[in-house]
């Protein structure tokens, strides 16, 4: 099935705007409302906070492609980043990240722009040390080249990005399935998921909301994209915890562990 990037684009930008308001109305939201306030505040896990710490998050100008309601955004200035810009095509959630911002000690430190990742604003190019990708971003990206394209061109020669993201290989099991233990899907599949609920991932009840579309990429998809958008790939990491849906802890600590997530870093060439 052949799908057209800008359609499936949009389609998730609707699907996202109606799920703001479910993600609004849970405990988090009330937490991160309230951390916020203080300027040590993040919501990052020791991974990935370890890992920007590491590369150099300190003093950098940081970018967030993908960056949702901008716990993360900010959360990198929590650690030491002197500006960050949050990049979404939600404008539903970018009202919710604003929201954050106005109670954050750092918000003069700090910006949302709403923008489609294939259709970046020229004054971004080329303008930052540091990006992040998050869990879940690169699966609603129809056009993974031209995504990680458009990611690198954000990046000043020397920069670095840095995902932490959903394993590829945990795409080819269903939780809910009478057997999850068992592949319900091929690594290789090159049909998206579509689904017609809201996009939430606490494991609450969820209703109906427009059409979006989960793409599968492998591994090796990953790094060659990375590589021929002119990144060079500086570490891979695979961990065996999950940070994805709560749904998905039945495959932690397991005796036959899979690869449940993974950090990247890539230095722009």
């Amino acid at each position: 099935m052949t799908l057209d990037t800008d359609m499936t684009t949009q389609a998730n930008r609707l699907a996202w705007d109606a799920s703001a308001a479910r993600h609004q109305a849970s405990p988090e939201w009330a937490r991160q409302i309230q951390g916020f306030k203080d300027p040590a505040f993040a919501t990052f896990d020791p991974v990935i906070d370890q890992l920007l710490r590491k590369q150099g998050i300190e003093g950098a100008r940081a970018v967030q492609v993908g960056c949702n309601n901008g716990r993360e955004t900010l959360s990198m200035l929590a650690l030491g980043a002197r500006e960050a810009v949050g990049i979404d095509q939600s404008s539903a959630f970018l009202s919710l990240a604003e929201q954050l911002r106005t109670v954050s000690p750092h918000k003069n430190n700090c910006r949302f722009v709403n923008a489609n990742v294939y259709a970046l604003p020229e004054d971004l190019s080329n303008a930052f040390d540091f990006a992040l990708i998050t869990i879940g971003v690169i699966n609603w990206m129809p056009d993974l080249d031209g995504f990680l394209a458009s990611v690198a061109s954000l990046l000043k020669p020397g920069g670095r990005l840095v995902m932490y993201e959903t394993h590829p290989v945990l795409d080819m099991f269903e939780p809910h399935a009478e057997d999850p233990h068992r592949p319900a899907y091929s690594y290789f599949r090159t049909e998206p998921f579509i689904t017609d609920e809201e996009i939430v991932y606490d494991g609450s009840q969820t209703a109906k909301a427009p059409p979006s579309y989960w793409h599968f990429h492998t591994m090796g998809e990953i790094i060659t994209g990375c590589v021929e958008a002119g990144l060079q790939i500086r570490q891979l990491t695979e961990y065996p915890h999950s940070n994805r849906e709560v749904d998905y802890d039945i495959y932690v600590a397991r005796e036959a562990q899979l690869p449940l997530c993974y950090t990247l870093v890539t230095e722009k060439a």
